[in-house]
């Protein structure tokens, strides 16, 4: 029984181990100013691709997103874009409720996942304001009012 959980614990550290040591170090990923993130709502099974600039909250349904940081690494280097994120939901008459705040990663969204009942989100990539601002749809639909986009 012991060297079974002496296996078991070796092949678990060394699997983190292997994915720490694929995963670019903070310093070789590059700043970004704007996040590309999907929102999938479970009830209506709908995904919806939006951009989410660094410190300023987007809706997504009953969920306020914002972004603090939006890091990828260089061209030469492994694809990553790694995002640190606080997402809160946000009720009417509820006071708002931080349901994930922490860095979620492109190319492994389950290491660091949001527990919610209704919404998923995942970093897809992050971009240039310059590239941003030539994508047109930048603003999550809105899930509350039947998927039509929002106009604030």
């Amino acid at each position: 029984m012991k060297t079974t959980l002496v296996k078991a614990a070796f092949i678990s550290g060394s699997v983190l181990a292997g994915a720490l040591i694929a995963m670019p170090s903070q310093a070789d990923l590059i700043p970004y100013e704007v996040a590309i993130l999907q929102g999938l709502n479970k009830i209506t099974a709908r995904v919806s691709e939006f951009q989410a600039p660094i410190n300023q909250a987007v809706k997504f349904g009953s969920l306020e997103i914002t972004t603090r940081d939006c890091r990828k690494s260089s061209p030469e280097e492994m694809p990553e874009s790694a995002t640190f994120l606080e997402i809160d939901d946000v009720k009417e008459n509820v006071e708002k409720k931080r349901m994930f705040s922490g860095w979620m990663f492109a190319s492994s969204p389950a290491i660091s996942a949001m527990e919610h009942p209704v919404y998923d989100v995942w970093v897809v990539d992050c971009v240039s304001a310059e590239s941003a601002s030539d994508n047109t749809n930048s603003e999550p639909e809105n899930e509350a009012d039947g998927g039509n986009q929002s106009s604030e």
